[in-house]
């Protein structure tokens, strides 16, 4: 690798990478911390692994200026865990979900996004943009006038500050200010250190403290498999939106494996399972951060701001961070989607909305991909469908159907109940030039189709099978095995 392409991957601009992983390191530790909670652990297993899986993922992951870390979508598939073993199988889960993340690598699952529509990943993303609002607004209702005035003045910094310069990333100047107005004027707000207990010591390393046997596998490799899952689609949902914001590419399998030793480490440091962040990846990439860089150094500064800077890191008043975090959600939402749910095929506009009341009323990231994904495929397929048909025409006795079209799950009884099997014939042509036979049912459905031909008498013969559908029948079709014809009379 040159010295430019290092240069371009790791450090484009070195101030502003710097300075965007500051914003990001400061920002993260109140996530973590919630997260912490909502596992129901001690607030540094949620610090010490959006460390861990920062560094790890910065040098190892497949794409530059993205953010990973404890999450709160994976930090609630822990509860049950935690509670009914304890937290050194969480450890020993979190380990064990890098093991299949980096499997995961091998087996090429980050060639699965190619099978994720546009209108999902837009869905995914106005829900994430959604839950991040929504996420804050316990910091803000209820809380009295001054939060509000508190919150509009950092979002007007935050807005108005870039008009007048943009050597420095506005929300860092919110929250350094703030922080400064609030400590200076003794003002009373909820605090970074209001949420829990900021760790004084450095995470060491430690095996799990469980059996390696067979019993502790049955218990943790659910909730591995489950961690490894959504993790995995977190991330490779969020790399593909930051390659948009950022116009470049990035390789999905490289962050299968990246997120994989990130939770390795992780769970053998003392931390918690995490992936990618969006609201995180956003504000670094918003802030100016486009290099490995940043993503290392949010994760360094992370540890020195909790080990070293912690007495002032806790005076940090949570409206700064809310104004923050409320700036990434409406950075993130995509607004011109609304406008687009009339001017778009209105398949397209139903998987959009119907991923974000999925994820939103559920909390499920992948409960709402999954649907999107399955809608866009029963679209897809209606909509190919929609392009077969058989024509026939008679010629001395002989009757010659012409296939157009895709043959597949969704056409394979249309196909079969284009033929007329009583008709009185010399012979069936099926003419298939213009036709493709693409799995086992659309080959099942010709068996049907020449096997009743030959049961009323009819020889039948099969013209124009491309290469492809010609190797599928000749593996699947049982119409040319010798044991057909029993199979007639069911």
């Amino acid at each position: 690798m040159s010295l430019s392409t290092l240069r371009a991957e790791w450090a484009p601009t070195i101030t502003r990478d710097l300075l965007a992983g500051t914003v990001v390191a400061l920002a993260l530790i109140p996530e973590a911390i919630a997260f912490s909670i909502i596992a129901g652990v001690d607030p540094k297993l949620g610090l010490y692994a959006s460390f861990w899986i920062a560094i790890v993922t910065a040098i190892m992951g497949g794409r530059p200026a993205m953010i990973s870390a404890a999450t709160g979508a994976t930090a609630l598939v822990m509860v049950t865990l935690v509670r009914d073993h304890g937290v050194d199988y969480l450890f020993a889960a979190t380990v064990l979900t890098g093991v299949l993340q980096i499997a995961a690598r091998f087996l090429r699952l980050g060639d699965l996004m190619r099978f994720v529509s546009r209108s999902v990943v837009t869905g995914f993303v106005n829900a994430l943009a959604i839950l991040i609002f929504l996420a804050q607004m316990p910091e803000v209702i209820g809380m009295g006038w001054q939060v509000y005035a508190m919150v509009a003045v950092g979002l007007g910094i935050i807005y108005l500050l870039p008009r007048l310069t943009d050597a420095v990333p506005s929300a860092l100047v919110t929250i350094v200010l703030l922080t400064a107005l609030t400590i200076g004027f003794g003002w009373d707000f909820r605090t970074v250190g209001d949420m829990g207990q900021l760790p004084t010591d450095f995470p060491g390393f430690a095996l799990p403290n469980v059996p390696f046997n067979l019993e502790t596998l049955r218990i943790v490799l659910p909730y591995a498999a489950t961690l490894a899952m959504i993790g995995l689609l977190e991330s490779l949902m969020t790399a593909a939106i930051i390659d948009e914001m950022t116009d470049t590419t990035s390789d999905k399998n490289r962050e299968c494996s990246g997120q994989g030793l990130g939770n390795i480490v992780s769970g053998l440091f003392g931390g918690m399972a995490g992936c990618a962040m969006i609201g995180q990846s956003v504000i670094n990439v918003s802030s100016g951060g486009r290099g490995r860089l940043s993503c290392l150094w949010a994760g360094g500064f992370l540890l020195f701001l909790v080990l070293v800077l912690g007495d002032w890191v806790k005076q940090i008043p949570m409206p700064a961070l809310v104004a923050v975090m409320i700036m990434v959600s409406i950075n993130t939402f995509q607004w011109r989607s609304l406008r687009t749910l009339v001017t778009h095929p209105r398949s397209s506009s139903l998987v959009m909305v119907a991923t974000v009341v999925v994820v939103v009323f559920t909390h499920d990231l992948a409960k709402g991909v999954l649907v999107g994904v399955i809608l866009s495929g029963l679209f897809f397929a209606q909509k190919v469908s929609r392009f077969f048909g058989v024509t026939s025409s008679l010629d001395g006795g002989a009757r010659t159907y012409r296939v157009t079209g895709q043959i597949f799950f969704a056409t394979a009884e249309a196909f079969h109940t284009a033929f007329d099997f009583r008709e009185p014939l010399a012979a069936a042509v099926i003419d298939v030039h213009d036709a493709h036979f693409w799995d086992i049912t659309a080959i099942n459905a010709l068996d049907r189709v020449v096997l009743k031909f030959r049961h009323h008498g009819i020889p039948v013969e099969i013209i124009g099978l491309n290469e492809a559908s010609r190797t599928l029948v000749e593996k699947l079709a049982r119409h040319d095995k010798p044991d057909a014809a029993p199979a007639l009379g069911h």
